[in-house]
């Protein structure tokens, strides 16, 4: 019997998921780099990390990330050098929720915020963010400086708090919304990445809303919430089929335990 996989933490989700030659005249077959292997690309060679300090960010054996990043970095070889289109999906990873005592090997933001939020919100609570600004849905996931947040129970909002995502953005908010122990998101545009690594985190998306925010509070309590099921990513993202997810317990051919 195979040995377990053990699940990689991922501190930023991909925010474009999909790079296409600019001449595709001759139609090849993509390339494929799990976000396991873009998150030691991003930690290594973007953010400068050793292979130890990788390792313990994603809490993996060293070994492990060795490994994971050869492939990557060969992925990424064959693509630049053949013209393949790069596609980023799949794999075993979860994304950060900053309950690690080590996480980002200390500063974490993630973790901060579950220090605040780990009390257990009860079976009767439901958490829901929204992208904020002025009172008003903020329309761009990917930029929001606050999310408010509403605590739900029994059809009363019986708590409200606005906080600061300081600084993060794009596939980093995902981490955010996961260490806030969020169970729904409204907000007005999302990209295709950030929809994939909501549905990674288990958080339930609303896309496509503008206006007041605490009216869009009590409109989603009331099942009378306009939104848009079908929000769009843009154009420079890889969208999956409806009804696959990535993520909590991998896209790839191995579970996470």
């Amino acid at each position: 019997m195979p040995r377990p996989v053990k699940c990689r933490k991922v501190c930023h989700f991909p925010n474009v998921l999909e790079f296409l030659p600019a001449d595709d005249t001759e139609k090849k077959t993509p390339i494929v780099l799990t976000v396991d292997e873009y998150e030691t690309i991003r930690l290594m060679d973007k953010n400068g990390y050793s292979q130890e300090q990788c390792a313990v960010s994603m809490q993996i054996a060293r070994t492990t990330v060795q490994r994971i990043y050869e492939i990557a970095r060969k992925k990424i070889a064959d693509a630049l050098i053949d013209g393949h289109p790069l596609r980023i999906e799949g794999g075993d990873f979860r994304i950060c929720d900053g309950q690690s005592s080590n996480c980002s090997l200390g500063g974490c933001y993630e973790q901060e915020l579950y220090q605040k939020y780990a009390v257990e919100k009860g079976e009767g609570i439901m958490r829901i963010a929204v992208t904020y600004e002025d009172g008003q849905i903020f329309q761009h996931f990917g930029h929001t400086e606050t999310f408010k947040i509403y605590d739900v129970e029994e059809g009363k909002v019986v708590h409200s708090e606005i906080v600061d995502t300081n600084g993060s953005g794009h596939g980093a908010l995902a981490g955010v919304l996961n260490a806030l122990n969020a169970d729904v998101l409204i907000c007005g545009g999302i990209g295709g990445g950030a929809q994939t690594a909501l549905a990674a985190a288990g958080i339930k998306l609303f896309g496509g809303v503008s206006g007041d925010a605490d009216k869009a509070v009590e409109a989603f309590i009331n099942n009378t919430l306009d939104y848009n099921p079908d929000v769009k990513c843009s154009h420079h993202e890889h969208s999956h089929g409806e009804e696959h997810t990535c993520g909590e317990h991998g896209c790839g051919s191995h579970s996470c335990h």
